[in-house]
């Protein structure tokens, strides 16, 4: 088994809180966000780079809304944008080599098993499932898909025409609970005052205008497009959006349901045994094998937990009892964080 490490995100634990409230009346899906159907839904805050305060705001505002009902969950993106193209054009393509919003979705918040969706300005899809993150192993599911998922996309300008008086983009998407619950805890779709980890992407490439069309700008030292700015809802603390253990918590609500979020002792509980995962990981890329020794992986920093930790010449088990000391938090080298 390759135990390779796991970067530390550098970023203080404090994920975005979205309460998703029921849908009044079905979708009609043509990509706007500006109808009655959505007025009753909140705007996410503003994106931010996905390093979180480690960098400027970004230029393009991007926000998102969501609401629920019993068949399906539903997404709004609006995406300010003077230059707006797209290329591809097939289903599956890697969609974020054209500029494109990305949502993903953990129903059970134990970092395996879930869900990637990307989409661009032609309204061109991308849905996989993951049953690891990468850092973990992988692999992705290309061949899975959203069955039943609709999406459109509203262009308020024009697409691949540079001078038009761009202004955004906007996408609608709506995901059936009958596909997303296979990841879900007990197979089903979430309760009332229940929350499924998300969290959304954009992905900027620079353009330019060449030949009346758009074109990624290239660095001239390399002879290649210059990396793509990432953008997100809930930062991460890393340029890397494979660590859903970062990601928003969506709370599902309805008209007398809770209007705010309160995060449980539990959720912080989680965070530290993840961080001792992060550092036992990174032990082991240095030193060939895991540690017992909690003293070395905690550091300096403050602590709330006194974990027990078990390890095997290629595996550990660390552990410590939930908030309320009825059952027990467990997390692994493969990164399931699972309780007991």
């Amino acid at each position: 088994m390759n135990h390779s490490g796991v970067p530390e995100p550098n970023i203080d634990y404090a994920p975005k809180q979205y309460m998703c409230r029921r849908a009044a009346a079905p979708l009609v899906l043509d990509g706007r966000v500006d109808k009655p159907f959505w007025a009753e839904a909140d705007w996410t805050d503003d994106f931010v780079d996905i390093e979180g305060d480690l960098r400027p705001m970004p230029m393009k505002r991007t926000r998102v809304k969501m609401l629920w009902d019993d068949d399906y969950f539903y997404f709004a993106a609006e995406l300010m944008e003077d230059q707006i193209w797209a290329t591809l054009t097939e289903r599956e393509s890697v969609i974020f080599y054209d500029n494109d919003f990305e949502i993903f979705i953990d129903p059970d918040g134990d970092t395996h098993q879930y869900y990637e969706f990307e989409i661009n300005a032609l309204n061109t899809v991308w849905d996989l499932m993951l049953v690891k993150p990468y850092r973990d192993g992988g692999p992705p599911v290309n061949g899975w898909d959203i069955n039943g998922l609709q999406s459109a996309v509203h262009i308020d300008g024009e697409l691949n025409k540079p001078g038009a008086a761009n202004r955004k983009w906007s996408i609608e998407v709506a995901m059936p609970w009958t596909s997303l619950r296979e990841c879900a805890p007990e197979g089903r779709r979430p309760a009332k005052g229940e929350f499924w980890r998300v969290n959304f992407s954009r992905v900027e490439w620079r353009a330019e205008v060449e030949d009346g069309e758009y074109r990624k700008v290239l660095n001239p030292d390399t002879g290649k497009s210059y990396p793509e700015d990432n953008w997100v809802w809930s930062p991460m603390g890393i340029i890397n959006m494979h660590y859903p253990e970062l990601w928003g918590y969506v709370v599902f609500t309805d008209g007398d349901g809770p209007e705010s979020f309160q995060l449980s002792p539990d959720e912080r509980i989680k965070w530290e045994l993840r961080k001792l995962y992060y550092r036992e990981r990174n032990y082991f890329a240095s030193h060939g094998e895991f540690t017992k020794d909690e003293k070395l992986l905690k550091g300096e920093d403050p602590w709330s937990i006194t974990p027990v930790i078990e390890t095997t010449s290629r595996l550990f088990q660390i552990s410590t009892p939930s908030s309320d000391g009825r059952t027990t938090f467990y997390i692994r080298e493969d990164g399931k964080l699972w309780k007991e």
